[in-house]
């Protein structure tokens, strides 16, 4: 674990970066909160037991706050160009792309919860319980998110080979 704040930004804001890029579908929206959230975690960083859950929490709490303050804004779908600034280019084909852009979009007309508890699930790989420790709910409220979010996405016409990968029980 780093010992510094300089040492675990360098460590590990591109990861944060790419975290709230996908929570917020806006590269530069994801840009302000990690900025945000880095400026107010170097401030209290001798008194932080655990940066990276604590941190990470942080990114998802300035998320939901922006996307209450942002709640009649209307939410498109980044492009895979803006995402693809945030992390190294990866070799992809068309229908990959179009199939990212659809769960994207999809999944940016879910509830912020929702939202959130299927990004930590799908994308970060958290199990119910650190989900519950982010998102300061039960287990079975998490459960109960990610399943409301999972029949959601199903309703609104899942891509046939876009498969959930990762998930841990």
């Amino acid at each position: 674990m780093p010992a510094t704040f300089d040492e675990f930004v360098a460590d590990r804001l591109d990861g944060l970066l790419r975290y709230a890029t996908v929570l917020t579908d806006d590269p530069y929206l994801a840009q302000d909160i990690v900025q945000e959230v880095l400026l107010r975690a170097q401030e209290r960083w001798p008194k932080i037991d655990s940066p990276p859950t604590y941190v990470r929490r942080m990114v998802t709490n300035e998320y939901l706050s922006w996307r209450r303050r942002l709640a009649v804004r209307r939410v498109t779908p980044s492009s895979p160009e803006a995402l693809d600034l945030m992390s190294p280019p990866v070799s992809d084909h068309a229908i990959e792309y179009d199939e990212r852009d659809a769960m994207l979009d999809r999944l940016a007309k879910l509830p912020r919860k929702q939202r959130a508890a299927i990004v930590l699930r799908y994308y970060e790989n958290y199990s119910d319980e650190e989900i519950g420790a982010v998102l300061r709910c039960a287990t079975s409220t998490v459960r109960s998110q990610i399943s409301r979010a999972l029949a959601t996405l199903r309703e609104t016409g899942p891509s046939p080979s876009v498969q959930p990968t990762g998930a841990r029980k």
